[in-house]
């Protein structure tokens, strides 16, 4: 089959560029506090954290119910799971799949050097989701690694490589930001949802760890980010400075609400706020400064 593409493009630059729309669909239907972010970003990086976020939510949506849904049992969605693993593996290793976020993610994988390393972690962690209920302390920094601070590490990646002829280091101080912001955002998300995660899912994330603890946490994680947002590429940080912000303030809100009687939001006009003093370049905000 052949034809003509928008704008004259063909071949694989077309694919590339379908590929990486599907990608930015994804991330649409899904996050708006995400797509909100997200385009703050330059455009150098902009498309590459997309398509991780993109395969990242494909699998979270395997283990977290519409396969179930689909009429998927707990061994059909971890041979969903695997094989997605297995194609995302070889994509990165031969530049092209027909699965078209897989294909986006490997083209960022490639060019931003993020390797199985970094992509065994996270699937082992959606895996987990299929047959741990329960988490202690290890078993939890076990899969926050996993599930969240190895995408800061490949958002990272991409921060520091995209555009770039190989990808470099980008040193332990930025590595270590990456990764505790990843993990503030996870816990966050896990005070957010734990009725969500308890009662429709099954799960405690949180195991023995008190409120106060779990976000005494956060705080510490989200402050050691913010020490190193200032030596992020210029084109990021006010995109990360954004993020950073969000989760600070629902930090905030679940502190005032010990109860989690419902899910807690930051209002749109906040966020708008948070997005307008990260875009005019202020420093990331803390609510314990």
């Amino acid at each position: 089959m052949s034809g003509r593409g928008r704008d004259e493009v063909t071949g694989l630059a077309l694919y590339d560029q379908t590929a990486q729309d599907a990608a930015a669909a994804v991330i649409a239907a899904y996050s708006t506090s995400f797509g909100l972010a997200s385009r703050m970003l330059g455009p150098r990086v902009r498309p590459h954290v997309r398509n991780v976020y993109a395969l990242a939510r494909v699998a979270d949506e395997i283990v977290d119910g519409p396969a179930s849904a689909a009429g998927l049992d707990t061994e059909a969605e971890r041979r969903v799971l695997d094989d997605l693993e297995a194609e995302t593996l070889a994509a990165i290793e031969r530049g092209f799949s027909a699965n078209l976020v897989v294909h986006a993610f490997a083209r960022t994988a490639r060019e931003c050097g993020i390797g199985e390393d970094l992509v065994r972690p996270f699937f082992r962690s959606m895996r987990t989701d299929l047959t741990t209920a329960q988490h202690d302390s290890a078993s939890h920094d076990e899969y926050v690694y996993g599930s969240a601070e190895v995408i800061g590490l490949m958002c990272l990646q991409a921060f520091v490589n995209a555009g770039r002829p190989a990808p470099r280091d980008p040193g332990p101080d930025l590595v270590e930001g990456a990764r505790r912001l990843g993990a503030a955002f996870q816990d966050v998300n896990f005070l957010r949802d734990a009725d969500h995660d308890g009662g429709a899912l099954g799960r405690d994330y949180l195991g023995s760890a008190t409120r106060e603890q779990v976000l005494a946490r956060i705080d510490a994680d989200l402050a050691a980010a913010a020490a190193v947002i200032p030596r992020l590429p210029p084109d990021c940080r006010r995109a990360v400075t954004a993020a950073h912000d969000l989760f600070a303030a629902l930090a905030v809100r679940l502190r005032r609400q010990p109860a989690a009687t419902t899910r807690v939001r930051v209002p749109d006009p906040v966020k708008a706020a948070l997005a307008a003093r990260a875009w005019l370049g202020f420093s990331p905000w803390s609510a314990r400064a």
